[in-house]
Order: structure tokens, then sequence, then C-alpha cells
């Protein structure tokens, strides 16, 4: 059988737009892939901008003074009085204020914006370091983002009238609840818990190591060194009991099956004033996270900022 020559020209075009289209190909990869790039400076460069570098400061502070009002509640709680001593509690005593609305915008776009600097961090920085530092302060950021994040979240909501009092209790049980319902909840929540209390832990030990020095720009010799060093040391211990009981309330919570237990801080400060002396520890607690907070508006101005 004579089979058809196939025409030179036939090839010549062939090869010729196979070529071209591979060449479209690779310019097209190059051109997402220059756009790509242009995205993530455009990115670094908004969380390494002096604007929200200002913003996260401001974040730090508004963290202390809502601090200092947790602390203020505690000591009243121990004192007999009434309150919600966890941040939405905080968060509704600002709201009274008189020029609330104000303080809950802005504290709200405060916290936004270092959430946003902390997800820089996890995202941008810490490259350079050794894989297992790495991870570890990448972590670090990404938790810290998330928790300005909900921080922010909860001012949202007051400045939007949707919010209340006991905001955190109630969604701490209502989460204890939806876990403990869903298939291996029970044994995730107890993870849950344990990991909040060894943090409160961690938290604790920073205080007598003052390792919380290394995120400062500490001031030279004299009072003020003494006294961010003071503030810091007895706020990072109660901050850490604070941590240590709410950790440990979800998991007795979920080991006794009672979710409605799980109520976050605030139940972690009431169940302390139920102990012995439990009046007088919840009020040192409640002194200790004054300092907290006095330490966190210092941490404003002082805080190591530079990528």
């Amino acid at each position: 059988m004579l089979s058809r020559r196939r025409c030179p020209w036939h090839d010549y075009l062939y090869n010729k737009g196979t070529h071209s289209s591979a060449a479209a190909h690779v310019q097209k990869e190059m051109t997402i892939k220059k756009e790509l790039k242009q995205v993530v400076d455009t990115a670094e460069d908004l969380t390494n901008s002096r604007t929200l570098e200002v913003l996260a400061r401001t974040g730090f502070a508004v963290s202390g003074i809502l601090h200092l009002l947790v602390g203020a509640i505690s000591i009243r709680l121990a004192a007999g009085g009434t309150g919600s001593a966890d941040f939405s509690g905080a968060v509704a005593e600002l709201a009274t204020m008189p020029v609330g609305p104000f303080l809950l915008w802005g504290s709200f776009g405060a916290c936004a914006a270092l959430s946003l600097w902390q997800a820089g961090d996890a995202i941008f920085d810490f490259n350079h370091q050794a894989t297992k530092t790495k991870i570890k302060n990448k972590a670090k950021a990404s938790l810290q983002a998330i928790v300005y994040g909900v921080l922010a979240l909860t001012l949202w909501h007051f400045a939007t009238g949707t919010g209340t009092g006991g905001d955190n209790r109630k969604a701490t049980s209502d989460f204890t609840v939806s876990m403990m319902e869903a298939p291996g909840g029970v044994a995730l929540l107890v993870l849950v818990g344990l990991a909040v209390a060894v943090t409160g832990v961690a938290y604790g030990m920073r205080g007598p190591r003052k390792s919380f020095e290394k995120q400062l720009r500490m001031p030279e010799r004299g009072a003020a060194r003494v006294a961010v060093t003071s503030l810091g040391v007895a706020g990072y211990l109660a901050k850490g009991m604070v941590l240590l009981l709410t950790g440990l309330l979800i998991v007795i919570a979920t080991i006794k099956e009672h979710p409605e237990d799980s109520t976050g801080l605030d139940g972690g400060l009431r169940a302390l004033r139920d102990q012995p002396l439990g009046p007088y520890l919840l009020a040192a607690v409640g002194a200790g996270l004054v300092c907290y907070g006095a330490y966190m508006i210092m941490r404003a101005r002082l805080a190591r900022m530079t990528k």
C-alpha cells in the first residue's frame, strides 16, 4: 500500500506551533510567578510598615488595659463583688465609659493590627534561623496572632452592639459541649486543656527567669528598669496561674462530663475563690494581673518590633 508522504512544510509548521505553544506556556508561568512575588513582597512590606508597627504597639497597650480591668474585677470578686473576670467582662466595663464607642473601635483596630503583625512574623520572619528554632518561633507568632485576633473579634462584637459581659464564659462552655459531642472530642478536649495548663506553667516560669526581658529594649539601670522587671515577674506569675487554672478546669469538666463547668478565665478565677483562703489568693492573682497589665502598657513602648 502506498503511504502519503507528509509535506515538509507541515512538519515545519507543526514544530513551530509546538515550540510557540511551549514558549507561551513558560512565559505565562513566569508572569504568574512574578505577579505572586509582587503580591508577597507587598504583603511583607505592609506587615513591616511603620504605620502597622505603631498600631501594633497600641495593641499591646490595649491588652494591658484589658488585663488591668480583669485584675480589678478579680479583686472585686475576692471582696464579694460582682462582674465577669475575663476579657468580655473587661470590654463590657470599657464600653460603659463616657467615650466607650471610641475606645471600642480604637481598641479593635489596634488588636487587629497586632494580630496582623504577628501573622506577618509567622509567615515572613525567622526564616534565617535553624529549623527547630524557626518552627518554634513561627508557631509562637501564629498562636499570638490567633489570640489577638480573638480579642479583636470580642471588641468588634461590643463595638457593633452584639456583645455581652458573659460572652467568653458562654463561648468556652459551648465549645466544650460541641467538642464532647464530636467523635474523639473528649480526648481532644483533654489535650486542649492540658496544652492550656502547660502554657500557663511556661508563662509562670518566664517571671522568675526574667526571659520576658528578651522581648524588650530594657531601660538602662535605674528605677525604670527595676519597675519593668518587677511588674514583669509578678505579671507573668499571675498570668501563668490563670492559664493553669483555666486549662485544669477544662480537663476536670471534660472528665466529669460537666461541660457547663468549663467556663474559661472567669470560671477558673471563681473556682480559685471557692478554695480555702480563696478570696486572698484571688486578690493576689488579681493584683498580679494588674501588674501584667502595667507591664504590657510598658511593652507598647519598649517592645522589640524590628524584624
